[in-house]
C-alpha cells in the first residue's frame, strides 16, 4: 500500500477557513432564531455535526476536535479553558463567537494533524 504524503500546505491548519466554515453552520443552524431552552440540545449537535462534516470535506490530513455552546443573553458570564500540547506548526485552533439578540453561540474547533 502507498503511503500518503501530504505537501506543505496540508499540513498547515488555515483557521480562517475553518472560522468561515462554522460561521456558516452556526447561521444556517440559529439562523434568526430566539433562545430556546428546549432545542438548545439539537441547535448545538446540529452545528458540531455540520462543522466536522464540511471540515472533513476539506480533505486535509487533521483529526478535528469541535464544541459548541449555546447560552441565552441574561448579563450572565460564562468562563472556559483549555489547554493542548501539540506541534504548533502544523496544529492549530480557532473559536468563533455569534450572538443575536436573544442568545451566544461559541464554537471551538481543534485540528490535529495526522502524520503517516
Amino acid at each position: 500500500m502507498e503511503e500518503f504524503h501530504p505537501h506543505n500546505d496540508e499540513m498547515i491548519f488555515n483557521a480562517d477557513e475553518a472560522h468561515n466554515i462554522v460561521k456558516e453552520c452556526i447561521e444556517s443552524v440559529l439562523g434568526k432564531a430566539d433562545y430556546n431552552h428546549n432545542k438548545v440540545n439539537q441547535w448545538t449537535a446540529a452545528i458540531v455535526e455540520q462543522a466536522l462534516t464540511h471540515l472533513v470535506k476539506l480533505g486535509k490530513t487533521y483529526k478535528y476536535i469541535v464544541t459548541c455552546a449555546v447560552m441565552q443573553k441574561s448579563g450572565a458570564g460564562l468562563h472556559t479553558a483549555s489547554s493542548c500540547f501539540w506541534d504548533t506548526t502544523t496544529d492549530g485552533t480557532c473559536t468563533v463567537r455569534w450572538e443575536n439578540r436573544t442568545m451566544n453561540c461559541i464554537v471551538n474547533v481543534f485540528a490535529v494533524a495526522i502524520i503517516l
